[in-house]
């Protein structure tokens, strides 16, 4: 599955190359709890059909109903009209109708027929894996593209409104097999664009999953191919030293969020030592490698350990620090003291 902001702006930008009447929704504040962040967007389709999200459903259904309900009853908001702001949620009785969390309420930016040249600067810009500002101007909806520098949340004054979008989030996987798939089947269905590195022909042939691109370098030469960036991942699954650790030293020189291998705690100690020992490394150096990478919950089966792989991963793509009792080192050692 592709990055969903990537996949809202490329069908946005198809109705309106269609001639179709479309509208952008942007999650713009939240109070209380909500449930999408802000920067959140949805496109819907003067025919109601709809893609993205901006809550759990029922403020899509009302969106939908009272957008299709204008044009059916020729009430269309006028071309180039502005944007409007809206919320959702203010009354308790408005939160129960609209299905938001006790206390949420949600600001939403309407913007009416997008501009399609627009869109599709925006879209070709993404496709490039460029980080992308979008500028729209709330007096009269102009919008303005630039390149950003670094992720960022969304900004809003009296003035103006800036979205930050980024490309898809990437995932290098070396190392082919059953845990492998599973943990792309995750990723993408994550947004992750996953490649998958293996130059051993005999674990590729029984690779079946689809929209995952495959490489036969050597994983080191993959790394560098692979250009990771802060919106990369690099986890190698073979067990291999030979395959793994070069590397692994590879991307630890990267700019990848997340740097990790498989395995369990004694290997992961032996492959510090190698590091060190042979490459130069430091402890300071090797701080961002993890393993035993995945958080604990006593998983057995390569689908339980993907789910294990995969909840960390994103944990520290969104910044969220995960208690130390959730290590799996940490863990399996306070359960081995606990039986001792």
């Amino acid at each position: 599955m592709e990055n969903l902001d990537v996949m809202v702006l490329r069908t946005l930008r198809d109705w309106r190359h269609a001639g179709k009447r479309a509208l952008l929704t942007t999650v713009v504040r939240t109070w209380g709890s909500s449930p999408r962040p802000v920067g959140s967007i949805m496109a819907l389709a003067d025919d109601g059909a709809v893609v993205g999200s901006v809550s759990g459903g029922c403020i899509e259904d009302d969106l939908i109903a009272r957008y299709s309900h204008a044009h059916g009853n020729g009430e269309e908001v006028p071309v180039g009209a502005p944007p409007v702001l809206v919320k959702y949620g203010i009354t308790a009785d408005e939160a129960h109708r609209f299905g938001l969390p006790c206390g949420g309420t949600l600001e939403l930016l309407l913007e009416y027929d997008p501009d399609a040249a627009s869109l599709d600067t925006l879209v070709a810009e993404l496709e490039q894996g460029r980080l992308m500002q979008r500028t729209v101007t709330l007096a009269t909806g102009a919008v303005r593209l630039a390149e950003a520098t670094a992720p960022d949340a969304l900004k809003v004054n009296d003035t103006e409104l800036t979205n930050t979008f980024g490309p898809e989030y990437r995932m290098l996987l070396i190392g082919a097999g059953q845990l492998a798939e599973y943990l792309a089947t995750m990723a993408k269905f994550s947004g992750f664009a996953v490649t998958l590195c293996d130059p051993r022909a005999e674990y590729r042939t029984a690779w079946s999953l689809s929209g995952v691109e495959i490489t036969t370098e050597m994983p080191d030469d993959a790394v560098l191919a692979f250009k990771p960036d802060r919106r990369s991942c690099v986890v190698a699954l073979t067990h291999d030293p030979k395959l793994d650790d070069l590397a692994l030293l590879e991307a630890l020189q990267s700019e990848a969020f997340y740097v990790g291998a498989i395995g369990s705690r004694r290997n992961a100690d032996a492959r510090r030592d190698r590091m060190i020992e042979h490459f130069d490394q430091t402890a300071e150096s090797l701080a961002r490698l993890r393993g035993p990478i995945g958080i604990y919950i006593g998983s057995k089966t390569p689908p339980e350990i993907a789910v294990s792989v995969m909840a960390e991963i994103l944990a520290v793509k969104n910044a969220v620090t995960l208690p130390r009792e959730m290590e799996v080192a940490r863990a399996k050692g306070m359960q081995q003291l606990a039986m001792g």
